[in-house]
């Protein structure tokens, strides 16, 4: 009897110091600056934020404070349910008029009409993800061919250079007109994919994203290494090969910063614009809200900004992760 008690308290001992073992290996590993330090900045931003905010009166009234942009998110969030209730209760009840009316004549026509309710805040935000990343993506395809042929090539880069340095600077609110104009002109369907609206906003990002993204890949395929192309020369590789094998991967790390930075400027683009031509987003959000002049309309108002910084910042992330997934180096420093 007691040698099996011995056996079992010798067996919880070593289970206790194995547990114990993993936790502080677990501690060890944890990098507590990553933590730490961003929650001492946002902290003492927030803090100074709420000094200041109570400091600041306007025609609106009191500037908002970190507490009223969190009351009045919660109260963006029951709107938004609210609406959804709403619409749901809308679409049963055409569905239980609609089925009166087969019970009726199981030939009768029957509609579902489409719900026609005002768009909410987390709506508007589904929207300007939806248009930044197409126009987005629409760059990029054109922007990473044309910057590989620029760095692969010294008379492409000199024929397109006086061109990339005479649009690049335009303001989107220079092509904001010229866009709207050239999509209703020329796109017109009776059922059509996109709406105008999505359109003109997605081309006018894709129009100011294009430049970033473009130039450092031409930089970055111009500056691959000596050696490399050297070597490709040597085993005459086919072009497409060594594009593939050579050119692609050194080029990584100055594609991707071009695809962050275009990204960034797609966003504060796309705010502008929806806020100048009144297409639906966060910029049309924001300018409502504005126009509105409601005692609450400075606290939605920051509570919208917040959200498209903190966008702007897990888009950011999410190129950041993709280019640690496709770069060779997997020890490079991304920042």
């Amino acid at each position: 009897m007691s040698t099996n008690s011995n056996s079992s308290s010798s067996f919880q001992h070593g289970s206790s110091e194995q547990l114990a073992g993993r936790v502080m290996k677990v501690i060890s590993t944890f990098d507590f600056k990553s933590v730490v330090f961003p929650v001492i900045g946002v902290i003492v931003f927030c803090l100074l934020w709420s000094l200041a905010a109570s400091r600041i009166d306007t025609s609106l009234g009191q500037f908002p404070g970190p507490a009223q942009v969190l009351s009045q998110s919660q109260t963006l969030l029951d709107e938004h349910f609210a609406e959804r209730e709403k619409e749901q209760g809308f679409y049963d009840r055409q569905e239980v008029r609609n089925a009166k009316k087969l019970a009726k004549n199981p030939d009768a026509e029957i509609k579902i009409r489409k719900y026609t309710g005002k768009e909410t805040f987390f709506d508007q935000v589904i929207t300007s993800l939806k248009t930044v990343l197409f126009g987005f993506l629409v760059a990029s395809l054109f922007a990473i061919p044309f910057g590989i042929a620029c760095g692969l090539s010294d008379g492409v880069y000199k024929a397109m250079n006086p061109l990339i340095q005479i649009f690049k600077p335009v303001s989107p609110l220079a092509w904001l007109p010229l866009i709207t104009m050239v999509v209703s002109a020329t796109y017109s369907s009776e059922s059509p994919w996109f709406e105008k609206s999505f359109l003109v906003s997605a081309f006018t990002v894709a129009l100011c994203c294009l430049w970033p993204t473009l130039i450092n890949t031409a930089v970055g395929v111009a500056n691959v290494d000596k050696d490399l192309l050297n070597v490709s020369r040597v085993i005459k590789l086919p072009t497409s090969v060594h594009i593939r094998r050579i050119i692609l991967p050194a080029s990584i790390p100055m594609i991707f910063t071009g695809l962050r930075l275009s990204l960034a400027t797609g966003w504060m683009v796309l705010i502008a614009a929806e806020m100048l031509s009144q297409n639906p987003g966060l910029g049309k959000f924001v300018w409502d809200e504005f126009q509105n002049g409601s005692s609450n309309s400075l606290s939605r108002i920051m509570v919208a900004v917040v959200v498209i910084g903190l966008i702007g910042f897990a888009l950011d992330r999410v190129i950041l992760l993709l280019q640690k997934t496709v770069s060779w180096d997997k020890q490079a420093v991304l920042r």
